[in-house]
C-alpha cells in the first residue's frame, strides 16, 4: 500500500513540476508575442542599462522612425533627461541600405561599440551605443 502511494505521489509532483515549466514558458511566449505586436517591423533601441539605477526616467525600448533624435531638449523625439547628454545629441536614420546613427556635435560624443564616432555609421544588429551615462543595444528588424 506504502509503494502503491509513493508511486502515486511521485507522479502528481513530476506532473505539477511540468505544469510550472509550461507555465514559464507560456508567460516568456505572450511576453515575446506582446513585444512583437508593440515594436512591429521596425528597428529598435533596447535599453542595457539598469533601469532602477538610472537618476532619470527611461524606457526600456525605442522604436527608432524614418528620423529619430535623442537628447535633452523636448524637442527631440526621444527625450532623456541626463545631464551628459546634450540637448541635440544624436540623429537615427532609417533608409533602405540600413540605419545609419550621427552624433550631432555632441558635448560628450557618442560611442558605438565602445568607439566614439565622429561620422555618420550604418548600425548591425547587436551593436551597442552609449549616449551619456545611458548604453542601448540596437536590434534590427
Amino acid at each position: 500500500m506504502f509503494n502503491f502511494l509513493s508511486l502515486i505521489f511521485r507522479y502528481i509532483f513530476i506532473m505539477m513540476i511540468y505544469l510550472f515549466i509550461f507555465g514559464i514558458m507560456r508567460m516568456i511566449y505572450l511576453d515575446i508575442s506582446s513585444m512583437k505586436a508593440i515594436i512591429g517591423n521596425h528597428p529598435y533601441l533596447k535599453l542595457i542599462n539598469r533601469k532602477d539605477q538610472l537618476p532619470f526616467k527611461v524606457k526600456e525600448v525605442y522604436v527608432l522612425d524614418k528620423e529619430t533624435t535623442i537628447g535633452r531638449k523636448n524637442g527631440n523625439e526621444i527625450v532623456i533627461k541626463d545631464p551628459y547628454i546634450s540637448n541635440d545629441h544624436v540623429k537615427f536614420y532609417v533608409k533602405e541600405e540600413g540605419v545609419f546613427i550621427e552624433d550631432i556635435d555632441s558635448a560628450n560624443g557618442t560611442c558605438l561599440n565602445e568607439e566614439r564616432i565622429i561620422d555618420m555609421v550604418m548600425l548591425r544588429n547587436g551593436d551597442r551605443i552609449k549616449i551619456g551615462q545611458v548604453e542601448f543595444l540596437y536590434v534590427d528588424y
